[in-house]
């Protein structure tokens, strides 16, 4: 059996049972108020029933102005929010799991607002490529508003009052999500970021809005509350995007967010095994394990093979693993390798089509025993 996989990790406040988390993955199954439900009760309830050590929700919008990306996206941006979401968190840490809500502004990515027709990014300019159709979307991306001064700082108040409402809520901790293409990446992203000002247009500057969000998150939280951030290159709406410089760009970025306060980064890659800025290079794990100052690790990108998770941490290239796809083929999916027993294969036409809402059969599915 694998066995550093299965060994349990502390960092910060938090200790896990194994190296295995679920990945953040957006259902859009909430209420038309971004209230969670029971849907989602019973959703991410098998994924603790089913051995994980901790699950990373679905990117949560932060306010109720420009943050929310999708319909029926959840909200934490509310009492009622906070109260809907306390089922969710009991029902997982009841079955032995720890829970993180992603924190997230989609920005100039937004497909669905129900309180504002418009999109706020960096700068005037619009996503690439079409808004996603499993999701309600059709055709190009709006092009949004430039932030002002004003803007930045609703923003930078709205992720300290989302973490707050996750700390009442239950949950362990809050992911801050920089990744995908969502409006922290957009500050990173060359063609986006147009500004002149401390925010831009440079990754340098870029990188100033991170560490103001982080520096407000934790002050709000305090100490023993666990705080991270997701990175990535691709986005949904550019999945082949590379950052201009590669890996000194991954080696500033990393070591930026390396002298903050969060507990860990969390970095995302179509493959999460193999170099992200060309032959012979690393990966983005051990681009932020070698630039990240000793934060804890978090990977994730086809990474549900047993045996290129167990290398990835035996070699020290990540700390911890996060599964995606993987898992809903495999809500059990730890239990399911502890076992020797075949994972599923994903099928994502049963799964994520026409509508990626969560599905009956995903939550009929028959767990392994334990």
């Amino acid at each position: 059996m694998s066995k550093h996989v299965f060994s349990s990790y502390t960092f910060g406040p938090l200790s896990l049972k194994n190296r295995y988390l679920v990945a953040p993955m957006t259902r859009i199954s909430a209420e038309e108020n971004g209230a969670a439900n029971d849907t989602m009760t019973r959703y991410y309830e098998r994924f603790a029933k089913g051995g994980f050590a901790a699950i990373i929700s679905e990117g949560i919008y932060i306010d109720r102005l420009y943050s929310q990306g999708y319909r029926n996206q959840p909200g934490l941006a509310s009492e009622e929010h906070v109260e809907a979401w306390k089922d969710v968190v009991s029902a997982v840490k009841n079955n032995g799991a720890k829970m993180i809500a992603q924190l997230m502004h989609a920005g100039g990515q937004s497909q669905a607002n129900a309180y504002t027709e418009i999109t706020v990014g960096p700068s005037s300019t619009a996503p690439k490529g079409e808004q996603l159709g499993f999701y309600h979307g059709s055709g190009p991306f709006k092009t949004p508003k430039a932030m002002d001064a004003k803007d930045i700082e609703q923003v930078i108040h709205a992720f300290a009052a989302a973490a707050v409402n996750a700390k009442k809520a239950g949950f362990d901790g809050v992911e801050i999500h920089g990744a995908n293409g969502y409006l922290l990446d957009e500050f990173l992203t060359d063609y986006l970021n147009n500004r002149n000002d401390d925010y831009g247009p440079s990754i340098e500057k870029g990188l100033n809005l991170f560490v103001r969000v982080i520096e407000a998150v934790r002050k709000t939280t305090g100490p023993d509350f666990t705080v991270g951030v997701r990175i990535s290159q691709g986005k949904v709406s550019d999945q082949t995007y590379k950052w201009p410089n590669g890996e000194n760009d991954a080696a500033l970025i990393f070591s930026t967010l390396g002298k903050t306060d969060i507990d860990y980064i969390h970095v995302t890659d179509k493959d999460g095994s193999v170099p992200s800025f060309g032959e012979g290079t690393k990966s983005l794990a051990e681009a932020a394990k070698a630039f990240g100052n000793g934060k804890t690790v978090i990977t994730n990108g086809m990474l549900h093979d047993v045996e290129k998770a167990e290398t990835i941490i035996k070699n020290g290239q990540a700390d911890l693993i996060s599964i995606g796809t993987g898992a809903l083929a495999n809500p059990d999916l730890p239990l399911l390798l502890e076992k020797g027993e075949p994972l599923k294969p994903f099928q994502p036409q049963e799964i994520l089509m026409p509508i990626a809402y969560i599905k009956e059969a995903e939550l009929d599915y028959e767990l392994v025993n334990k």
